[in-house]
């Protein structure tokens, strides 16, 4: 897989040739993503709020620290780990069936003899595309997850939007928001590597494009969740 995005990286020295591709990559990735994405980290949200009510009350008999902690959590974890996952569903696997089909029906070997790079034509405007896309999605769900904690704040636990405001800029800070848009740029080239390389590497048949896209999902999801688990402990060095 290294060996993979050694040859995608060199092949960004002529991205421009294919800045067409990237386009169609992103609106397939940010755009034709985007409701499910958002629907999914709003009801995460909603969840979180709720449980953390729940749980205070139990252990500090209330639940005014609730915004502060729902907002670290989203900031830090569920905007871009929930849209890593769903992008890992969606277009993760897609990326492994369509390039798999290429491998099966020997489109690849039909750009190798026509002298165009497979990585630069295939995997590199993925690979980009993939990055700033999760990088978009993830910014746009932790402003949208924040406003559904709060509406859910105000709604259900009778805590005022202006309270909710300044309790969150007491437990975060720019810089929460910041690391998770690292964050979201690793989980963003991880996804099309993953897939990329299970689809070049694919064995013949129908079968063999299904085996491909079944192991880019998991493998990108074990992936996801490892380096999660890394820059999370790196992070935490600089809170």
């Amino acid at each position: 897989m290294i060996h993979y995005l050694n040859h995608s990286l060199m092949g960004f020295l002529h991205i421009r040739r294919r800045f067409s591709q990237v386009i169609e990559q992103i609106y397939f990735i940010a755009v034709e993503s985007s409701l499910i994405i958002f629907a999914c980290v709003s009801f995460a949200a909603i969840v979180t709020v709720l449980e953390s009510s729940f749980h205070m009350k139990l252990v500090i008999q209330g639940d005014s620290m609730v915004p502060g902690f729902s907002a670290l959590l989203i900031l830090r974890e569920l905007g871009a780990i929930v849209t890593a996952l769903l992008l890992t569903s969606r277009v993760g696997a897609g990326m492994a069936s369509e390039v798999a089909s290429q491998k099966v029906s020997e489109q690849i070997e039909a750009l190798r003899l026509l002298g165009i790079n497979p990585y630069e034509y295939i995997v590199a405007p993925r690979i980009l595309a993939s990055i700033l896309g999760t990088i978009l999605l993830v910014a746009i769900a932790n402003v949208i997850s924040l406003y559904t904690s709060m509406i859910v704040s105000s709604q259900a636990l009778s805590i005022h939007p202006e309270l909710f405001w300044q309790m969150m800029n007491r437990f975060v800070s720019f810089q929460d928001f910041a690391f998770s848009l690292v964050k979201a740029g690793v989980f963003g080239l991880i996804i099309p590597l993953t897939s990329c390389y299970y689809g070049f590497t694919s064995e013949q048949g129908a079968s063999g494009v299904g085996r491909a896209t079944t192991q880019s999902v998991v493998t990108a999801s074990i992936l996801i969740i490892i380096s999660d688990f890394m820059l999370s402990a790196f992070f935490s060095n600089f809170y």
